[in-house]
């Protein structure tokens, strides 16, 4: 037993659409079946896999995210009703391929991103910002680099 891969992750958001059109337009990533919970949401795909789960926060109407997932005092990094906020994410990594590709759509886009090369790994690294302040990390072959 033990852990085989990442499975998925989630980010809160009280702008859904902003938050899906980043991760389809800016990453390639789909929007696909999605279960009935009690509040608003998309899960976008690679391939087969629903990697990113975006859940809507409600200001208006948060009864549904907290019947399903336990009232949170979002932000604020304490404990509301017992259950924890989730804290301090610092980013979240993807294998990539195809950098020039990439650099082109995000200059096309107008999405500012950083590169750092990894001394050792073979890695270029690119790191840009999601609508909900979520750095992600895409790691290339150093080969792609040019």
């Amino acid at each position: 037993m033990g852990l085989q891969a990442l499975d998925h992750y989630s980010v809160r958001t009280a702008d859904v659409a902003a938050t899906q059109a980043f991760y389809e337009d800016v990453l390639g990533l789909r929007a696909g079946a999605r279960p009935p919970f009690p509040f608003p949401g998309a899960w976008l795909y690679v391939g087969e896999r629903p990697l990113v789960h975006v859940i809507g926060i409600d200001p208006q109407d948060q009864q549904g995210l907290r019947d399903y997932l336990g009232a949170r005092a979002p932000g604020s990094g304490k404990p509301d009703a017992g259950v924890p906020d989730t804290g301090a994410l610092d980013h979240i990594a993807f294998s990539a391929a195809d950098l020039p590709a990439m650099r082109e759509r995000l200059a096309g886009l107008g999405i500012a991103a950083r590169e750092r090369a990894v001394p050792g790994l073979g890695l270029q690294q690119m790191f840009l910002t999601d609508p909900n302040g979520v750095v992600i990390e895409l790691n290339f072959p150093l080969a792609e680099a040019v």
